[in-house]
This record gives structure tokens, C-alpha cells and sequence, in this order.
């Protein structure tokens, strides 16, 4: 290729190596300098003080110039003069050396930087005085790749990337490029084609829609929660209370124009009130960018980036840290099972199927529309892994939920016979997805933080250690639970004895996992109606129904996750456009829901015989769970100290005078909760002060007498331990 030819393919933004042309380089014994200013008449070289050393001469109208570099000259800049007349000073991109160091381009290439996010993305330097932005970005099938923003006029000829053939990553420093800079990249495909601008998939900001730009973002939060952090363990606390608030910021509250609270008024209202009630934890519904707000978080483009619906990134670490000073701790939905085919986010991001599989019969959902990850590509496994502890380490958040494991799981989620390709054993298990999630487990707990899977299948060992053959999570979604209760609850209570199996079924295999008991958004939604509208009977059944049921499940072994909404008994299904209806608490019945939820939770957290054993089998005990024609059950759990609380569901309209339990000790014992308290909106009807008395019953030598309400749950205890 011809000087003229090579300037030409420079001018023309399709020179693939523009460091080999631009900027200084060696002629012979002299130092010579190039440079591309489109739509300039005039070029000059001066020194950092701004001192004209020489004109430089025009080699290309397309706006090339080169001059000669003094020997002496260290620092150098250029003066240009505009087509229109306009002068200013502009540095020189290619006369910097790669920020990126030999381990970096190695562990990039190896996929196993744990800080891939302080590597590829946009960050903001200072190289020998000057301040700017490194920008990184992997494309190994472009053929040109170049940064386009408010700093260059969104021209691509302008700043076109270097290239590290080892590993296919595209780097730049961009002086003058600032904080709150616009850009996305510009990338032509290995046959020469130009691409839709496509947003940084490492951004830690983005433009709202329709823009969708990736912004530059310099975080310049102090934390304050230095001691929560220190706290962390790479070892999970599983004897611990857990109740979940389950929350999508953009609807729980509105303000009073309708609009979306922000991070901040969130860290304000939302933190106290959950502080309230008496929630230990919040769950954001999915908070990385996303282009749909009816995709309610779970189609991300951003998987670095909380979305700029509520505010900046700073503003979402504010939240986190109001969190941890309210002693609440956060976990985020986190969506690693599909991405959207929005044309500026990851969808054939160098042109290529780089991110997803080319085969749409394991790179497809065909439910949802959107693209699966390639779990067996090093290097998607380490932008999943790196975006997990991104939000753990720079966002500090302290667990992370798993959405749609089982689409994951398995090649056939969701497809007919045709439609999917078998693994390399012939099976249907998708294991490149499966080593994925083990290694995704043994990172993040490594860095201090838990894990949940949704999932939804009897796949084995979910929440058993990766060590001991499972796939590492935490803890656990109990669908089967959700549904078999919720499934009992909205039957009739003439003919619950006929189901009554579906509430106790679930002690079969409650202990196989560490599971959460999960009444969350997927069940108040779609034509499910809210949890409330399942319960039958007229406003006052359905209320104690509902009120009976929360008892039921704070007893049940298993962590607790309710909704927001559901704490109000909120009638309609759950609408992201709007805001919870709160105008509900001005009646008596939803009022007595959130004073019942607010009382199981302070109760529940300060009973360690409702959480310490929720997965040993020996924190729990029937005392009757056969009594189907009373509609009527009774357990016990138990502390590692044997202090024990009696939970009893009477789940008929019936209220039962002189019902007999068997108890395992004799001596005096009290009513510690009863969701038929005139307060909660019930009856009042309550036990005084009981003696177990040497009757047998169901097998144990002492038994109580007690009263039971009408649809009501009631904890008992012994007087001693009260």
C-alpha cells in the first residue's frame, strides 16, 4: 500500500492499525509527527505551554498533517484552525502508550479477571499531566472499532482504537474526554460493514431512551459503611432471621406528580419504612440498565450500570449505604440468563454471534425474544462474573438473586423436539451453563456476599455446595411451596380437607435446600390476581384467609419474601406504570395486614426457634398434620437451645372450642401471637393463660385445650421461655 493509500484509508476511518500511522514516530534519525483534523485548514505543533514550534504541513485534504518533532519537544500539542475560522488546542490521542499492562491483556485473554470492570469500560485518567478517559472494549471480529461521542463530533475517523490481536481487545485514551461524556462505539464487521452505534457494554452510566448512549462516569461517593463491610464473610450466616421485602423502585411509590422517586428519596422513605415494618432485607427488582421499563428490569443491556431511571450511579450507592446504616441488607436481581436484541446493546456486537450463540436453538429464547449467553466463552464468563462483583465491591450490595435459572439449566427450557441440540452426552442439561453457575457461586461468596436461584424445576444439590457436588447457591426459591399454598388458600374452606395434603407436602422436602418461601411479583400479576383477591369468602374471611396464611408461613422452615403490596393487602394485581395503592391504609381491614406483617416480623426476628434450624430437619416437628376433615394444623419448631414455639392453623371459618393438642412438655404456656387480634382486623378472640394436663394426645402424654378463631394462626410457648 501506497503513503497516499494508507493516508486515504486513515481519512476514510478503515485503517485497522492507526497507531502505526499517527502520532510520533522515528524517520530515520529524526522524530516525525501525524495527525488527522477533519475540516481544518491549519494545523501547528506547540509545546504544554501553548508556544507555537512549527506549522505543519498538509500531506492529505482530507486533513492530514505531519511536521518534524524536535528532539527537545517532550510534551507536544496541536493548534488548529477550523475550516470556519474557529482555533483551538487539541491533544494527541496516539501519542499515548497502551494503559493496559501485560497481566491485564493476559487475565483478559484468560477470562479470569475478577476486575474486569476497572479494565474494559471508560475510565477517567490523568497520563503525564493530562486528564482524559481510557475506553476499552472487546471486539475480536471488527475489523475497526472507534470511540464516537460529544468529545470527537461523533465523527469515527477521530479516535479509532488500538487493537491487541491476543485477545481481541480495542483500547484508546481520549484526552479531554470527561466525566458525563456521551459515547458509543463505532465498529465496522470483518468485511468492512459499519454496525448501529453500539452502547459500552461495561458502561457504568447510560443515556435514558431513546439516546442510549453510555455516559463517562467517575464515581465521587465516600461510603460510610466501612464496618457493615468488615462484617462480610466469605462464609454465609444460614441461621439468621431473613425477611424480604421484594421492591421495584419505579412503582412502590410515586411522587406527587407522578413521577419516579430517585435513589436518594428511595434511601428515605423506602429504607424507614422498611425499617418499620421490620424487613431485613430489600430485594430490587433488576436495576441494571434496561431499554423497556415493561421488561421490568429482567432484559438488561447494562449489566455494570444501576439504570438511570432513579438517578446516577452515585446516587444508588447513597441508597445502599442508607441501607446498611438502617441495619438492612440488599440484594439485587441480577439477570444472567438472556440479554434483549436491542441493536445498540450486546446482540452481534462486533457483527458477530460474540456474546449469544450463533445457533438460535441454543442462543434463542423464543419466549421472551431475547438472546442466550454463550456460557462456554471464556470471556462471556467473565463479563457475568466481573458484572456480579462489580455490584458487590463498587455498589456494595450484600447478595444477589438469580432469575430464571432454569432456562439456563436446561437446553430444552421452553422448546419442542427440533428446536434444541443435545449436550455432548446426549442429555438435555446445559453444562457449560451449569460450570458457569459454580463458578459464579464460589466468586461470590468468596467476596462476601450470598446467593438465591429462582428455579423452578427438582434439579438437584441448587443450594448445596460446590464442593459437595451441587451448583453452590445459598439459598433456594421454593416454587412448589408458593404454589401448593397459594393453590390450598384459594380454595374454599368446604373443601380444603380435600387438598389438605398441599400444605403439608412441602415438609417432605423442605430440608433438601436452603430454601426461601417466595409470595413475590410473578404471583400478582398476568391474571393471578393479588394475593388477597385469591382468598375466598366475603371482605372479612378473605382478610383473616390472608392474615392466617402470613402466620402459616412465618412458622414454615424456610427465609421469608413477601412483595411490596402484599403487606397492605393490596386488591389489585401489581401495575409498574403506577404506584402501590397506599390510600388502602385508611381502612381498618389493610391497616390490621400491615400491623400483622410489621408484629410477625419483629416477632419472627427476635424468636431464634423460627429461623436458627430452618434447614434441619430437627428445628421441626408435627404435632398433628392429619387433621383434614378440621381443616387444622399444628408443628413446632425448635431453637439449637430446644426453646420451641407451637404454631396452630385453624383454616376453616369454624372457630373451635375445646380443640386438643399434643405438646411435649407439661406446665403453663401463652398465647404469643394470634392473627385474630381486634387490632389486625379480627375477632379477638384469644387464650389466656394455659396448663398442659396429663391427657394424652396423638401420641404424647400431655396435651392443651385451646380456642381456636375462625381462619386464624396461633403461636404458643411455654410460660417459662416466654
Amino acid at each position: 500500500m501506497t503513503d497516499s493509500k494508507i493516508l486515504s484509508a486513515i481519512v476514510a476511518g478503515q485503517h485497522r492499525d492507526p497507531f502505526a500511522v499517527l502520532g510520533p514516530h522515528r524517520v530515520g534519525k529524526s522524530r516525525h509527527v501525524r495527525t488527522l483534523q477533519p475540516n481544518a485548514s491549519a494545523c501547528a505543533l506547540i509545546d504544554k505551554h501553548g508556544k507555537v514550534i512549527a506549522k505543519m504541513t498538509r500531506t492529505h485534504d482530507g486533513g492530514v498533517f505531519e511536521g518534524d518533532l524536535p528532539a527537545r519537544l517532550r510534551h507536544y500539542a496541536f493548534r488548529v484552525t477550523s475550516d470556519a475560522g474557529v482555533q483551538f488546542d487539541a491533544e494527541d490521542p496516539y501519542r499515548f502508550p497502551s494503559t493496559l499492562g501485560e497481566l491485564d491483556l493476559y487475565l483478559l485473554g484468560e477470562g479470569s479477571d475478577q476486575h474486569i470492570f476497572r479494565k474494559l469500560g471508560a475510565h477517567v485518567f490523568k497520563i503525564a499531566g493530562v486528564s482524559g478517559t481510557r475506553f476499552a472494549v472487546w471486539a475480536p471480529n471488527a475489523s475497526r472499532v472507534s470511540v464516537v461521542g460529544d468529545f470527537n463530533y461523533w465523527d469515527g475517523r477521530r479516535h479509532v482504537m488500538r487493537l491487541h490481536p491476543g485477545n481481541g481487545i480495542w483500547e484508546i485514551f481520549v484526552p479531554g474526554a470527561d466525566r458525563g461524556a456521551n459515547y458509543k462505539y463505532e465498529i465496522q464487521n470483518n468485511y468492512g460493514k459499519l454496525l448501529p452505534l453500539k452502547s459500552d457494554p461495561y458502561a457504568a452510566y447510560h443515556e435514558a431512551p431513546p439516546g442510549n448512549s453510555s455516559i463517562v462516569f467517575d464515581s465521587q461517593y465516600h461510603w460510610q459503611d466501612d464496618a457493615w463491610m468488615q462484617r462480610r464473610s466469605a462464609t454465609p450466616q444460614m441461621n439468621r432471621p431473613i425477611a424480604i421485602y421484594e421492591v421495584h423502585p419505579g412503582s412502590w411509590r410515586r411522587d406527587a406528580h407522578g413521577g419516579y422517586l430517585g435513589y436518594r428519596e428511595l434511601a428515605d422513605q423506602l429504607v424507614d419504612y422498611v425499617r418499620e415494618i421490620g424487613f431485613t432485607h430489600i430485594e430490587l427488582m433488576p436495576v441494571s440498565e434496561h431499554p423497556f421499563d415493561g421488561s421490568w428490569g429482567y432484559q438488561p443491556v447494562g449489566l455494570f450500570a444501576p439504570t438511570q431511571r432513579f438517578g446516577t450511579p452515585d446516587d444508588f450507592r447513597y441508597f445502599v449505604d442508607r441501607c446498611h446504616a438502617a441495619d438492612i441488607s440488599v440484594i439485587v436481581d441480577w439477570v444472567p440468563a438472556h440479554f434483549p436484541k436491542d441493536e445498540h446493546g450486546l446482540a452481534r456486537f462486533d457483527g458477530s454471534a460474540l456474546y449469544e450463540h450463533a445457533d438460535p436453538r441454543k442462543g434463542e429464547h423464543a419466549d421472551w425474544g431475547t438472546l442466550i449467553f454463550n456460557y462456554g466463552r471464556r470471556e462471556v464468563v467473565n463479563y457475568l462474573i466481573g458484572s456480579a462483583l462489580y455490584w458487590i465491591h463498587e455498589l456494595h450490595i450484600d447478595a444477589i438473586r438469580v432469575d430464571a435459572v432454569a432456562s439456563m439449566l436446561y437446553l430444552d427450557y421452553s422448546r419442542e423436539d427440533g428446536e434444541w441440540i443435545p449436550n455432548e452426552l446426549g442429555g438435555n442439561e446445559n453444562l457449560q451453563a451449569v460450570e458457569f453457575l459454580k463458578r459464579f457461586n464460589s466468586e461470590v461468596h468468596a467476596a462476601g456476599a450470598s446467593t438465591f436461584a429462582e428455579e423452578s424445576t427438582a434439579w438437584p444439590g441448587v443450594s448445596r455446595p460446590v464442593h459437595s457436588g451441587g451448583l453452590g447457591f445459598t439459598y433456594k426459591w421454593n416454587m412448589g411451596w408458593m404454589n401448593d399454598t397459594l393453590s390450598y388458600m384459594s380454595e374454599n374452606p368446604v373443601h380444603r380437607k380435600h387438598h389438605h395434603d398441599k400444605m403439608t407436602f412441602g415438609l417432605v422436602y423442605a430440608f433438601d435446600e436452603n430454601f426461601v418461601l417466595p409470595l413475590s411479583h410473578d404471583e400478582v400479576v398476568h391474571g393471578k390476581r393479588s394475593i388477597i383477591g385469591r382468598m375466598p369468602g366475603d371482605e372479612w374471611q378473605q382478610f383473616a384467609n390472608l392474615r392466617a396464611y402470613y402466620a402459616f408461613m412465618y412458622a414454615h422452615p424456610g427465609k421469608k419474601l413477601l412483595f411490596m403490596g402484599n403487606e397492605i393487602a393490596q386488591r389489585h394485581e401489581w401495575n409498574h406504570d403506577q404506584s402501590l395503592d397506599w390510600h388502602l391504609l385508611q381502612y381498618p381491614l389493610h391497616a390490621g395486614v400491615q400491623a400483622l406483617v410489621r408484629d410477625l416480623n419483629h416477632f419472627y426476628c427476635n424468636t431464634p426457634a423460627l429461623y436458627e434450624k430452618d434447614f434441619d430437619s430437627s428445628g421441626f416437628e408435627w404435632l398433628d398434620w392429619n387433621d383434614r376433615d378440621s381443616s387444622v394444623l399444628s408443628w413446632l419448631r425448635r431453637d439449637s437451645s430446644g426453646q420451641f414455639v407451637i404454631a396452630v392453623s385453624n383454616l376453616t371459618p369454624i372457630v373451635r372450642d375445646h380443640y386438643r393438642i399434643g405438646v411435649p412438655n407439661g406446665g403453663d404456656y401463652v398465647e404469643v401471637f394470634n392473627t385474630d387480634k381486634q387490632q389486625y382486623g379480627g375477632s379477638g378472640l384469644a387464650n389466656d393463660r394455659l396448663t398442659a394436663t396429663d391427657t394424652p394426645h396423638n401420641g404424647r402424654a400431655q396435651s392443651l385445650e385451646l380456642r381456636l378463631p375462625a381462619l386464624a394462626t396461633l403461636y404458643l410457648r411455654p410460660a417459662n421461655g416466654a
